[in-house]
């Protein structure tokens, strides 16, 4: 079913990172890690489908995407670099496999991290992230999306990582050698999210290291 929904506000929070809140149709329901198709609601446009996920909390009286904006090519999210207030959405039934299933950690490259905005937001409104680690890989510093939330979320273990080693961070990237230095315990629950090749390679690491696949939870 499409739901054609108004955007409420829009905001930058990072240089090409854009919080979208919009109207919440009436009984639209989702679990925190789903994503839905849309499209913007213009000649052209209309039939063009981006998947985005939702990172408000579905208890929220409004709906919420994070979004990269990528300008340098004139796509979706290129449009909606310049939509806001007034402005209208097309979305869709919620869908996606990515949901909280018990403890672990968290790992996130880039605009990776939006399953788990909602996830980690419903711990922390609920008082259980405590247990929960996050690792969060960005190119530089200035990229880590919603930084301030994650220092200041009680009882979350977070690590940020940048490749260039900015903020004073770890350098480089999150792969095997990484993973056998930052985590001692390999029986946890592991939630994966980022560029296809990263997922692959993390999902490789991981059984290799002990994991149980049905512990790794990412979206298939």
């Amino acid at each position: 079913m499409v739901h054609k929904v108004r955007i409420l506000d829009a905001e930058n929070v990072t240089h090409n990172v854009r919080r979208f809140r919009f109207e919440k149709p009436s009984g639209y329901t989702f679990t925190p890690g789903q994503a839905t198709d849309v499209s913007i609601d213009k000649d052209g446009w209309r039939e063009k489908k981006s998947p985005f996920t939702f990172t408000s909390l579905p208890h929220d009286d409004h709906l919420e995407f994070t979004i990269k904006i990528y300008s340098d090519h004139d796509g979706v999210t290129n449009q909606l670099g310049g939509m806001g207030a007034g402005d209208h959405l097309l979305i869709r039934d919620p869908w996606g496999t990515i949901q909280y299933k018990g403890k672990g950690t968290f790992i996130a490259g880039g605009a990776g991290i939006t399953p788990f905005i909602a996830i980690l937001r419903d711990l922390a409104d609920k008082g259980t992230v405590e247990g929960n680690r996050l690792l969060f890989a960005n190119r530089t510093d200035k990229d880590i999306i919603l930084r301030e939330t994650w220092e200041k979320m009680p009882g979350l273990d977070h690590l940020f990582v940048t490749s260039d080693g900015s903020g004073g961070f770890p350098s480089g990237r999150i792969g095997k050698e990484f993973l056998k230095k930052h985590v001692n315990d390999f029986s946890q629950h592991f939630y994966v999210c980022g560029p296809d090749a990263m997922v692959a390679d993390l999902m490789a690491a991981l059984k290799e290291l002990g994991a149980k696949p049905d512990a790794l939870v990412f979206e298939k």
